[in-house]
């Protein structure tokens, strides 16, 4: 049953992944990948809302919908390609930026959770 719990999460959070990624890109003409900022930073921002829900909603919405939502795969190679490029300043703004705006996010969603 675990296994379901991930797959189903997974099902929304792949295309919510690359749908969001297009619609977001798409409005910027910028070399900076805002697509997949907004989706690591969102996953961020659920996973710290999820703190202390129960193992089932972690699996399906931590685990399977956030697993396929974010992607540090991808923010890795697109902070590599902008450097490779020489747009080395946009490649450190993504590094900072990723880091000190997801730990907000996550901190920002189990503080909101906290104080329901």
């Amino acid at each position: 049953m675990t296994w379901l719990f991930v797959i189903t999460g997974a099902m929304a959070g792949a295309p919510l992944r690359y749908l969001t990624d297009r619609a977001v890109q798409s409005r910027h003409a910028s070399a900076f990948p805002w697509g997949t900022f907004t989706v690591n930073i969102t996953g961020c921002f659920v996973l710290g809302l999820l703190t202390g829900a129960t193992a089932d909603v972690h699996l399906a919405l931590g685990t399977g919908l956030c697993g396929a939502l974010t992607t540090y795969s991808t923010f890795s190679y697109e902070t590599l390609r902008l450097a490779e490029e020489g747009r080395r300043a946009y490649a450190v703004a993504n590094v900072a930026a990723s880091v000190a705006c997801g730990l907000g996010a996550a901190c920002a969603g189990a503080a909101l959770v906290g104080a329901g």
